[in-house]
């Protein structure tokens, strides 16, 4: 059947392979990460840490594939939807680093169930945008989850647990680099020169020691901010590889919004975590606020990107950059992170992109 009765029409590869590229060799750096320096290393556990499936590839493959199948069945050509399925299943089925026990079946089996989900959406509602997609798709892929958790009479806890021990294991081994690396005599004269720069580096340390408890609670928000970022590279990648369009390309982030009935995610997060005879949905909530408030945060970060002319964006690079000594990490993280909450959540009720052009100088 031709492209175009399917909805979905052929068009030309779309242009500019900047940022995917750049997005791509990020996802291969966060996988190498346990073979940065060790200095390097520390700061880059916080992200091991941050994402539930360390292989990152692990959910791009797939989901590539999903998308594959989707253009095949829109009239695509069928050697590039074999060529997908192969190298698929050579990445889910070659053998992981040593990882926590049941860690590897839970990280395949979610990686397959998001790409399905991806590619049965993308086959009964076909030319939808991608945001809206990806979103069904997750909601798709967590009722199957869960249908399947209860079903088997399994223990919702497990999950917690092999998280948590996944975790500690990613900690630890970042934390027994930097003890090593903190012994050397280099270090130690780094740290004799520049004490609060030591101090800085033991607080985050520290910091690294405490947060795989509290990256298991978040597990499930974790996981679906990782799908959702994977399955959009999937999407950049399949429309620059193929002529057979999806759906709308990728917008930028300034124009990034969505339906404004999503902050009841964040209201219900909210209420769950404050009001006292809801105690026992906490975790719940916390990760309704988590998942709901990082996709805010992104808007919030358009509202920004809308506002600013395009020669301030290297301004406020250098501003990051100049800022990052002094906040550190965290600090300078957490308080753009709220800046972008609340901004996101303004445009909610103010569309702050229509009450005020964009600047063009």
């Amino acid at each position: 059947m031709a492209a175009a009765e399917r909805g979905i029409s052929p068009a030309a590869r779309e242009r500019g392979w900047g940022r995917t590229v750049v997005a791509l060799l990020a996802c291969l750096a966060l996988a190498a990460a346990p073979l940065w320096p060790a200095a390097a290393g520390l700061i880059a556990a916080f992200v091991r840490v941050a994402l539930p499936i360390e292989q990152t590839m692990l959910l791009v493959v797939p989901a590539l594939a999903a998308c594959a199948a989707v253009g095949w069945w829109a009239g695509g050509r069928i050697y590039l939807l074999l060529a997908w399925l192969a190298l698929a299943a050579w990445v889910v089925m070659a053998p992981l680093p040593v990882q926590a026990p049941s860690y590897p079946s839970l990280a395949r089996g979610w990686a397959l169930l998001v790409a399905a989900s991806f590619g049965i959406v993308g086959i009964v509602a076909p030319g939808r945008a991608f945001f809206s997609r990806a979103l069904s798709s997750l909601g798709l892929a967590l009722g199957v989850a869960l249908v399947v958790l209860f079903a088997t009479d399994r223990d919702p806890g497990r999950l917690s647990r092999v998280m948590t021990t996944e975790y500690q294991r990613r900690a630890s081994a970042s934390l027994d680099a930097w003890r090593d690396h903190a012994a050397d005599d280099g270090w130690q004269s780094v740290a004799a020169r520049s004490p609060e720069l030591a101090e800085r580096a033991d607080g985050t340390a520290a910091g690294l020691e405490a947060l795989p408890q509290y990256a298991a609670m978040l597990t499930p928000a974790l996981v679906a901010l990782e799908s959702l970022a994977a399955l959009a590279l999937a999407w950049a990648l399949y429309h620059r590889l193929s002529r057979t369009r999806l759906g709308p390309p990728l917008g930028a982030l300034r124009t990034f919004r969505f339906n404004d009935q999503l902050v009841w995610g964040v209201v219900a997060g909210a209420a769950m975590l404050l009001v006292p005879s809801l105690a026992a949905l906490r975790v719940v909530g916390a990760n309704l606020l988590a998942f709901f408030g990082a996709l805010y945060a992104l808007r919030g970060l358009g509202v920004l990107r809308w506002w600013a002319p395009e020669k301030w964006a290297a301004l406020a690079a250098l501003g990051v950059a100049l800022l990052l000594p002094v906040m550190g990490v965290t600090l300078l993280a957490g308080t753009l992170g709220v800046i972008a909450l609340l901004l996101g959540l303004g445009d909610t009720w103010q569309d702050w992109r229509n009450r005020r052009p964009r600047p063009t100088a």
